[in-house]
């Protein structure tokens, strides 16, 4: 079975990496970029974890949710400017924040 350890850690890594990238997509609409301390405690829980677990396949298995957890803090802001530039919906709750970010960024380019 040890043989097939990594391949099941490259399918295992490439579910997380796809769970993770509505959920930035999602959590940028719901809450703005501003959850992203969300993120960084998840991802330190989760890689604290991988250290006390014995088992290799699912010790690196959190290893990787940690990582890609910190990884969406940047996509986190990424999705942000995504959202400026018209490439995915914005929430209308937060239409005024989008504004205002818009105009500062008009005003930066003019200068």
């Amino acid at each position: 079975m040890e043989h097939f350890h990594g391949i099941l850690i490259g399918a295992v890594t490439f579910l997380i990496i796809g769970v993770y990238h509505p959920i930035v997509i999602k959590a940028e609409y719901r809450w703005g970029k501003g959850c992203w301390g969300w993120f960084l405690a998840i991802g330190i829980l989760f890689s604290a974890a991988s250290i006390m677990i014995a088992g290799q396949v699912l010790s690196i298995a959190l290893a990787v949710a940690g990582f890609s957890s910190f990884w969406a803090i940047f996509e986190l802001f990424e999705q942000e400017n995504r959202v400026l530039k018209g490439w995915f919906p914005e929430n209308p709750d937060r239409h005024d924040y989008y504004e205002m970010k818009r105009q500062v960024n008009n005003i930066n380019k003019k200068i």
